[in-house]
């Protein structure tokens, strides 16, 4: 049983808490990096479907998403330098915090290919098409045309994805890494205040995700301006289509009494 339940050690455990945001929030940023490279690597072999490597991302994709966090930090810290021993390479000296963002960057980086990939394909062919008959080059209609829309389209989920990566570093700690929540285990430990700590712990972790979350947001709305502004044109056209539709029903009915 811990020590009763106190408020004021909510508030004198979060600043002790803060003091090792620096360590979480560098595993995010390193893992958002490797991540974003990792997928845009694995992203291309579907995207032109080519044969033996689609495959092979189709594997990688299906083992990241589809096996614990918690395992695959495991399998990479335990079973990697047994590995690389084979070909005479050393890792045992290697810091645990190298192990922890090589696996959540390869993790990360499974869920950033299918977000590339479906934001690429979310964007009309036809605006491609159109693109190339203006006589813009590839990589001009890729730029130009493609990515704004796909990245537009893509922030939603990236959003879900950072959100999601800032959560799983609390599975860090499990390795030795001292974050947020190796720190608020070793903070209940010593207080038996347990309650307290992992309320304070809740509350960083809520304002962080809801930080994001909103500039996120903001992006978003700035990347899909063209389509907020193209949105009363849309209305003025559906008006108008309505009332040449009245006025054509009009003119019917009249051409019948006419003729009666």
């Amino acid at each position: 049983m811990g020590a009763p339940f106190d408020l004021g050690f909510i508030f004198s455990f979060l600043p002790k808490l803060l003091t090792t945001l620096s360590t979480t929030l560098l595993i995010v940023a390193c893992s958002l990096l490797a991540g974003m490279v990792v997928g845009f690597i694995i992203a291309l072999p579907r995207l032109y479907k080519v044969p033996v490597l689609k495959t092979c991302a189709e594997v990688y994709i299906s083992f990241f998403r589809g096996t614990p966090i918690l395992i695959q930090l495991f399998l990479f810290y335990y079973g990697l330098p047994e590995v690389l021993k084979l070909v005479n390479l050393d890792m045992t000296r290697t810091p645990v915090l190298v192990f922890v963002i090589l696996t959540y960057g390869l993790h990360t980086g499974a869920f950033m290919s299918e977000m590339i990939r479906a934001a690429v394909t979310a964007v009309d062919k036809g605006q491609v098409e159109a693109a190339y008959a203006t006589g813009m080059t590839s990589y001009q209609a890729f730029t130009r045309i493609v990515l704004p829309q796909a990245l537009g389209i893509a922030i939603p989920v990236f959003s879900n994805l950072v959100i999601a990566l800032l959560k799983d570093t609390s599975l860090a700690f499990t390795l030795g890494v001292m974050e947020m929540t190796g720190k608020a285990q070793t903070l209940g430990s010593a207080t038996q205040h347990f309650i307290e700590t992992y309320i304070a712990l809740a509350l960083i972790y809520l304002v962080i995700s809801l930080c994001v979350e909103k500039l996120l947001l903001v992006a978003e709305r700035r990347l899909l301006r063209h389509e907020d502004q193209g949105s009363p044109v849309k209305k003025r056209f559906t008006l108008h289509k309505k009332s040449s539709f009245r006025t054509i029903v009009a003119d019917l009915g009249s051409g019948k009494g006419g003729g009666a």
